[in-house]
């Protein structure tokens, strides 16, 4: 039966790989054994002798497709490789601890991974990576993101605004994220008294992007450095998250807002913004 030997090479690579514990699919006697010759067809033209980064660039490059595939549901656990890679050179994450608390398929953790080794150094050894996902598929998506990139990393099932399984408050070297963008039915009754996650308080709107920033904010050390992605609407949202927004300039925490175009998104159509903090930079009266 190629289902049930595909479902017992599943555990195996399980066994010896702990951080895939419980993760991979093993329900491949489900398939018609017609699809599975073919799969495996496929996967024997593989060379032998092929480098482990190149699996990785390899499953970066379907994550892109499913991404596609999916339309609004895909933006959810993948953001463009190209504008990753921009928010990472940015924050330039040589060394320390990395989070992202809506932290999708791991994009923004593998090209730190990338800029460390592209600078000489062990990645393994010089950053650390934690993560939050809110759907339990995706972080098994991550984990497998991670592991094909030979990374490990601490990757928690969780929603971000009323769970914090990392402890993060001051935590944090550097905090990267795009996370989902105009949320609304936030219960903001069971956060309202958390300053620890909400230095700045509540936004009176029914959106979230002020509560996403201020978990970012909160989560970095007093020199920590944070690059994320954001609705273009934040930048200049009136009332209450205004007032938020102004509490943030003033601690003198905004490094530099980027305009993105449209379109760069398999989501939206609409430009977005890159924030950038840094608790870190010299204070001025």
């Amino acid at each position: 039966d190629i289902g049930r030997a595909i479902n017992e090479a599943m555990a195996a690579i399980e066994d010896k790989n702990r951080e895939l514990k419980d993760i991979l699919p093993k329900n491949y006697n489900l398939f018609d054994n017609r699809i599975l010759v073919s799969l495996l067809k496929i996967f024997n033209r593989i060379p032998m002798d092929i480098e482990g980064d190149a699996f990785g660039k390899i499953y970066e490059y379907f994550l892109g497709k499913f991404a596609m595939s999916e339309g609004q549901k895909g933006g959810e656990f993948f953001t463009p490789t190209s504008i990753v890679k921009l928010i990472v050179e940015i924050i330039e994450p040589y060394q320390g601890r990395i989070y992202d608390p809506a932290c999708g398929s791991g994009g923004m953790f593998v090209q730190s991974a990338v800029f460390v080794e592209s600078h000489k150094k062990k990645a393994s050894k010089e950053i650390s990576v934690f993560g939050q996902e809110k759907v339990d598929e995706t972080v098994r998506l991550c984990k497998m993101n991670l592991a094909v990139h030979g990374l490990e990393g601490d990757i928690r099932q969780a929603i971000s605004y009323y769970e914090d399984s990392h402890k993060s408050p001051g935590r944090f070297d550097f905090v990267m994220a795009n996370p989902p963008f105009n949320v609304d039915k936030v219960d903001k009754e069971r956060i309202k008294d958390d300053t620890s996650h909400y230095p700045f308080g509540m936004p009176r709107v029914d959106n979230a992007n002020y509560l996403w920033i201020q978990i970012f904010y909160s989560s970095l050390s007093d020199k920590g450095r944070a690059g994320f992605v954001m609705a273009n609407s934040a930048s200049d949202a009136r009332q209450s998250e205004m007032e938020i927004r102004k509490k943030i300039i003033q601690d003198q925490a905004v490094d530099v807002i980027v305009s993105i175009s449209n379109n760069f998104f398999y989501t939206v159509t609409l430009p977005v913004t890159l924030w950038f903090l840094d608790r870190g930079k010299s204070k001025t009266d």
